[in-house]
C-alpha cells in the first residue's frame, strides 16, 4: 500500500531529461504565442466557444460517456433528449462546458497546477450536476471537490491510502506550485496530469477533473484555441500505454532514484507534449489566412450550387469579418457589390445558415461556425460533428 509521498518519486524529470523535452515545449510556446495574433479577437472568441465543446465532447470519450456533438449543440439551447441515458449524457456535456468557462476565469495566475485548482476543478464539474448524474460504477453518489475517504482499486493499480492523500497532494504542491516560464509550465503540466492520475484523489472524475486542470494551466498561453484532450482522445491507445508505462517501479540502477520508473515519467511527458505540439500546429495552419480564404470560397460555392439563396458574393465579406472582425449590416452590403435587396437576402441567408451571428436583429455581424460547416472550413478539426446522429 501508499502511503508516503516518497513513494511517488520522480515527480518531475532530471535535469538531463528536461534538455531533451525543452526544444520541444520552445516549439509549442513559439507556435502558440504566433496562432494568438493570427485572427481578430472575436473570431477567437468564436473559436474558443467551440474548442470548449471539443474539450467536452473528447473528455467525456474517454471516459465512454460521451454524446453525439449535435446532441451537446442541442443541449446548449436547452433543448434535450427525451431518452433519459441521452439527456444524462448531454446534462454531462453542458456541466463540463459550463464548469471550463469558469475556471478559465480563475486561471489568472500560477495556481493552476496546485492541488486546491484541482479540487475546483472536480467541484465545479459535479456541483453542476444533480445526484443522480453524478453516480459512480459502484452506484455511490459522488460529492462535488471531495477527495476520497476510502481506499480504492482501479484496474491492476492500487493508488495511495486515503488518509495519505493530504501529503500527497502537498508534495504534489511544493513541485509544481510555482512554476515559472511557458517552457516549464508545459512539462510541470505534463508531470502533473499523470502523477494526480496515480494518486487518484476523488472517488470518481479524476480524468475528468485533471484534463479540467491541465486546459486551465495552459489556457493563458493557449487562449483556448486549442487543448490537450482532443489530441489525448484521439490517440488513446498511445494514451493508456504512456499513462501506464509512467505508473511502472524503477526499471534498475540507470532509471533514475525514486521509486517510479524516471524513463517512464519520460515518455510520458514527451508523449504529452507531442499531443500539444500536434493541436497547437494543427490550429495554426487551420487559421493562416490564405488557407482560411480558400476554404470559405470553397464552402460558399459548393452551397450555392445547393441552394440558390447562397450566392458567391458572400465569400469577401465572410474572410474579411473572419479575419477583421464584425461590420455593420451596411457594410456587409457594401462588401457583397450588391443592390440593398440582394445583400439584404444573402445576409439573412447566412444568418439562418449559422455562418454570421448577431446578438440583435439589427447589430453588427461577427463570424459563426456551424457544425455542419467544420468538415469544409476545419477538415479532421471535429470530424465526429459531421457523422450521423
Amino acid at each position: 500500500m501508499y502511503s508516503s509521498p516518497h513513494q511517488f518519486e520522480p515527480i518531475l524529470l532530471s535535469e538531463r531529461q528536461l534538455e531533451t523535452v525543452i526544444p520541444l515545449s520552445e516549439r509549442i510556446v513559439t507556435t502558440s504565442v504566433k496562432l494568438s495574433a493570427a485572427t481578430h479577437a472575436t473570431t477567437r472568441a468564436t473559436l474558443r466557444e467551440l474548442v470548449r465543446q471539443m474539450n467536452s465532447f473528447y473528455s467525456n470519450r474517454i471516459e465512454g460517456q460521451s454524446t453525439h456533438p449535435r446532441n451537446i449543440e442541442r443541449a446548449l439551447h436547452n433543448d434535450f433528449s427525451d431518452r433519459p441515458d441521452e439527456a444524462r449524457l448531454q446534462r454531462i456535456a453542458l456541466a463540463h462546458i459550463e464548469a471550463e468557462k469558469e475556471l478559465e476565469g480563475l486561471a489568472n495566475d500560477d495556481g493552476a497546477l496546485r492541488s486546491a485548482f484541482l479540487i475546483d476543478a472536480h467541484r465545479a464539474l459535479y456541483e453542476r450536476l444533480a445526484p443522480d448524474d453524478r453516480v459512480s460504477d459502484d452506484g455511490e453518489v459522488i460529492v462535488p471537490g471531495q477527495i476520497r475517504t476510502r481506499d480504492v482499486q482501479v484496474g491492476r493499480h492500487v493508488p495511495p491510502t486515503s488518509a495519505s492523500l493530504p501529503a500527497f497532494l502537498q508534495r504534489l504542491d511544493q513541485v509544481f506550485g510555482g512554476a515559472r516560464g511557458w517552457e516549464r509550465v508545459l512539462i510541470h503540466a505534463a508531470c502533473t496530469y499523470h502523477r494526480v492520475a496515480w494518486v487518484h484523489p476523488f472517488l470518481d472524475g479524476n480524468g475528468r477533473a485533471t484534463r479540467l486542470q491541465s486546459h486551465c494551466a495552459l489556457w493563458k498561453l493557449s487562449e483556448g484555441l486549442w487543448s490537450p484532450s482532443r489530441g489525448l482522445a484521439r490517440s488513446t491507445e498511445a494514451y493508456y500505454a504512456a499513462l501506464h508505462n509512467a505508473d511502472s517501479p524503477r526499471r534498475g540502477d540507470l532509471d533514475g532514484r525514486g521509486n517510479l520508473s524516471a524513463q517512464g515519467l519520460l515518455e510520458w511527458v514527451q508523449y504529452f507534449l507531442g499531443v500539444c505540439e500536434d493541436q497547437v500546429t494543427y490550429m495554426s495552419r487551420m487559421l493562416a489566412l490564405d488557407g482560411i480564404k480558400q476554404r470559405i470560397e470553397a464552402l460558399v460555392i459548393f452551397r450555392s450550387t445547393q441552394d440558390k439563396g447562397m450566392r458567391r458574393e458572400a465569400i469577401l465579406p465572410l474572410v474579411h469579418i473572419f479575419g477583421l472582425g464584425p461590420v455593420t449590416r451596411s457594410e456587409f452590403a457594401q462588401l457583397t457589390g450588391l443592390r440593398e435587396r440582394n445583400a439584404r437576402s444573402l445576409l439573412s441567408k447566412l444568418l439562418a445558415t449559422g455562418l454570421l451571428v448577431s446578438d440583435t436583429p439589427y447589430g453588427p455581424v461577427r463570424i459563426g461556425l456551424p457544425l455542419d460547416a467544420l468538415g469544409m472550413l476545419f477538415p479532421c478539426l471535429y470530424p465526429e460533428a459531421g457523422l450521423p446522429v
